[in-house]
C-alpha cells in the first residue's frame, strides 16, 4: 500500500468534528480514469485525519486500502462481458434497474450513472442514519436527487462536465451514423444537466471547472466550492538511481478519445523525429486496434518510435516517468489533470496545453502552448530537449509544486470543513 498523506508542517492546523461519510462511486476502478483515482485518493486522506469512510461503489470497483470499507453495490457490469446480449438473466427480469441498464447499454446508451444512482438510493434510503454525510462522486443522477430530496446532507463532485467530452468527440467525427452513436451514448447527460441544477451543494477541483460547470449546466457559480485534487507525491516521486534519457518523451492518455489531444501529438512528434532521429514516444494507455490512433502513427511512419503500456501499477509507471526526458499533456481538455500532476510529482519536467486546468495545475512550474496546435508542441519539446538546465529547472520546480500546493492532505482538510457547512446549512430530515 503506498502512503498518500503528507507531513503535518505540510497544511495549516485546523479542527473539525468527525464524521460519519459515504463516499459514492457508480464506476471506480482505478484503470478507469481519474475517478477511481479519486476515490482511492481522497478516501485514505479522509480517514487519516479522523473520519470513518464508507466508499459505496458499482462494478468495476476501486483499489482501496485494506482499512478502508467498501459496500458493492452491483450492476450487470456489461462492458465486461463478451455477450452483453446474452447477459440478462432470469433473475434480473424482476428488476427495472437491471432492465434498463440491459436494454439502455445494449442499444447504445451509457446507463451506469442513472442504474447506480438507482441502486444507491435504495441503500442509502435504508441506512442513511449510519453517515452524516453523502458524497456523490460525479453520478449526478436521479437516485442521489432523491436523497437530497428526503433531507440527507448531500453534496456532489464534478470533476468537469461530459458535455466538452460530446462536443469535442463531434468536432472530429464527420460521418452521420457515427455522431449518432456518440449522441446516443451521451443521453445520460440531460440527466446530469437536470440533476445539477437541482442540488443544493457541488464542489469541483479547479476553477475553470467551476466556470464551466456553471456555463454548461446553467448552475449558480456560488453554489459550486473548488477543492483542488492531490497528487500522491510519496509514490509519484523522482528515483534518482535511475538514469534519464536524452531523448524520450512520455505521455498518459486514452489514446483514441480526441478530448486528450493524441492527434495533435502524432504530427509534433513526426516534426520533431526530423530533426531528433534517436526520439522515443511511451504512451501509458493503449489504442484501438485499427482505430484512428493508429492509422495516425502507421501514416506517419512512426511505428518503431512509439510504444504502449497499459493496465500497469503506479510503480511501474514511476519507473517510466525516471527514465522520461519530457512528460507530455497534449489534451484538449481537462477538469485538473492528474497526467501533469504526477509527471510533476516525478520530477519530470512538462510541457501541456492549455486546455482547461492545465495552465492552473503546471502553473510557472512547466510549459503551456496552445491546444490544438502540433507545432506549438513541438517547438515547446524542442526547446527543452536542447536544454538540459532549463530541463532541470522545471523538475525541481514542478516537484516543489506539487508537494506543497497539490497534496490529498490538503484536499481532506479542506473537504471536512465544507462537509461541516453542508451538515449544518444542508437540508436535514
Amino acid at each position: 500500500m503506498s502512503e498518500t498523506t503528507v507531513d503535518a508542517e505540510d497544511t495549516p492546523k485546523s479542527h473539525f468534528k468527525p464524521l460519519r461519510i459515504a463516499l459514492l462511486g457508480y464506476r471506480s476502478n482505478p484503470f478507469s480514469g481519474g475517478q477511481g483515482i479519486y476515490l482511492k485518493y481522497v478516501s485514505r486522506a479522509l480517514k487519516d485525519i479522523g473520519h470513518h469512510v464508507d466508499v459505496i461503489s458499482g462494478e468495476p470497483y476501486p483499489d482501496l486500502d485494506d482499512d478502508i470499507s467498501l459496500i458493492k453495490l452491483p450492476g450487470l457490469n456489461l462492458y465486461d462481458k463478451q455477450d452483453p446480449l446474452r447477459a440478462l438473466k432470469l433473475k434480473h427480469l424482476g428488476s427495472a434497474t437491471d432492465l434498463f441498464e440491459w436494454w439502455s447499454m445494449n442499444s447504445g446508451g451509457f446507463p451506469e450513472p442513472y442504474t447506480f444512482g438507482q441502486r444507491a438510493k435504495k441503500y442509502l434510503l435504508k441506512h442513511h442514519h449510519q453517515y452524516d454525510i453523502i458524497h456523490d462522486n460525479q453520478s449526478l443522477s436521479y437516485g442521489v436527487l432523491a436523497l437530497q430530496r428526503k433531507g440527507l446532507a448531500v453534496t456532489t463532485t464534478i470533476h468537469h462536465p461530459i458535455t466538452f467530452d460530446l462536443d469535442i468527440a463531434l468536432a472530429h467525427t464527420p460521418n452521420r451514423g457515427a455522431r449518432l452513436m456518440i449522441k446516443r451514448w451521451h443521453h445520460f447527460l440531460n440527466m446530469q444537466t437536470r440533476v445539477a441544477k437541482r442540488l443544493h451543494h457541488i464542489t469541483t477541483v479547479s476553477e475553470c471547472a467551476k466556470r464551466d460547470i456553471a456555463s454548461a449546466f446553467g448552475v449558480n457559480q456560488a453554489k459550486i466550492k473548488m477543492i483542488h485534487n492531490g497528487v500522491d507525491s510519496h509514490t509519484f516521486k523522482p528515483l534518482p538511481h535511475i538514469k534519464r534519457a536524452s531523448h524520450h518523451l512520455i505521455t498518459t492518455a486514452s489514446a483514441d478519445q480526441p478530448l486528450k489531444g493524441t492527434q495533435y501529438l502524432i504530427p509534433a512528434i513526426a516534426q520533431l523525429k526530423q530533426q531528433y532521429p534517436q526520439l522515443r514516444l511511451t504512451f501509458i494507455g493503449k489504442p484501438k486496434s485499427g482505430g484512428h490512433t493508429a492509422k495516425l502513427i502507421t501514416d506517419h511512419a512512426l511505428n518503431d518510435t512509439i510504444d504502449f503500456k497499459h493496465g500497469i501499477a503506479p510503480e511501474e509507471i514511476v519507473r517510466l516517468y525516471a527514465t522520461a526526458t519530457i512528460a507530455v499533456v497534449p489534451s484538449q481538455y481537462e477538469g485538473f489533470g492528474l497526467p501533469a500532476a504526477e509527471a510533476m510529482a516525478c520530477a519530470v519536467p512538462v510541457v501541456a496545453t492549455d486546455g482547461g486546468a492545465l495552465p492552473e495545475v503546471v502553473g510557472d512550474a512547466g510549459i503551456t502552448v496552445p491546444k490544438g496546435n502540433p507545432n506549438a508542441l513541438a517547438r515547446a519539446i524542442a526547446k527543452l530537449l536542447d536544454n538540459p538546465e532549463r530541463r532541470q529547472a522545471y523538475a525541481e520546480a514542478g516537484r516543489l509544486r506539487m508537494t506543497t500546493t497539490f497534496n490529498w492532505k490538503l484536499t481532506a482538510e479542506r473537504l471536512s470543513h465544507y462537509y461541516q457547512d453542508v451538515v449544518l446549512n444542508g437540508p436535514r430530515i
